[in-house]
């Protein structure tokens, strides 16, 4: 278990490495800050790998009681990674992945007026798209909080025996996909101030649609189908959206 936990863990450092040396600064140029840029990204590091290192216990934790697993994670922690394990991810991740460029060329083509023009001002980095939504808010929002949501419904409402009835899974799933939705919300703040109701309800719902795909794929193939749905969605859109 300990070394699935750290395989899982290291597996979302790039993607926080990313955002706190590459992204961070740029939001945070030409603002009043009580230290230097470098400790701000220094100290925003710590917490994010902090959090996702008990996002990635929990799931180790949990995930097996529930009926949800990572296969080449898990494989790889056991010394027994066969390349038939990863093949089994491709396709519903691939058609996962098509299904959220779709989502995201959407978003982005039909986003209010306010949200287009920050779009056009602030350009997240395609690494920090592949490596940090792709994988980081993968292991954060499905392995983590989906996994701890699915087993309390599980041990609410189906006695902790069994697997999980399709309520206890769906639920988290949809519950998960909208606090995905949510964390979009703190860039738009950081960078326009408060967003209208309508503006935070449009970036929290349009995120979760893919949400709830990637929910779905980590409920029935594994957690690595939803993080490659997440790299292709945003290797798709790319060439679509800035």
């Amino acid at each position: 278990m300990a070394k699935n936990f750290f395989l899982i863990w290291l597996a979302g450092i790039p993607g926080i490495l990313t955002i706190s040396w590459l992204v961070l600064p740029s939001m945070l140029e030409g603002r009043a800050l009580a230290a230097s840029p470098a400790i701000v990204s220094i100290a925003s590091a710590a917490q994010s790998a902090l959090l996702l290192a008990l996002a990635s216990w929990a799931g180790v934790k949990l995930a097996p009681q529930v009926g949800l697993h990572a296969p080449v994670f898990e494989a790889a922690s056991l010394g027994q990674f066969d390349a038939a394990i990863l093949r089994a991810q491709l396709l519903p991740g691939m058609a996962g992945g098509i299904l959220g460029a779709v989502v995201l060329v959407a978003f982005a083509r039909f986003a209010p007026e306010q949200l287009a023009q920050l779009q056009e001002r602030f350009v997240l980095p395609i690494a920090a798209r592949v490596l940090y939504g792709g994988i980081t808010e993968e292991i954060l929002v499905r392995w983590g909080l989906m996994t701890v949501l699915v087993w309390i419904f599980w041990r609410l409402f189906d006695g902790g025996t069994g697997l999980p009835s399709a309520t206890s899974v769906w639920v988290p799933v949809v519950l998960s996909a909208l606090a995905f939705g949510a964390l979009h919300l703190p860039v738009v703040v950081a960078m326009l101030g408060s967003p209208t109701v309508g503006l935070a309800s449009y970036i929290v719902l349009a995120n979760a649609a893919f949400g709830v795909v990637a929910g779905y794929l980590y409920w029935r193939h594994g957690l690595e189908a939803a993080i490659l749905a997440h790299i292709v969605a945003h290797l798709g859109a790319a060439p679509f959206t800035r």
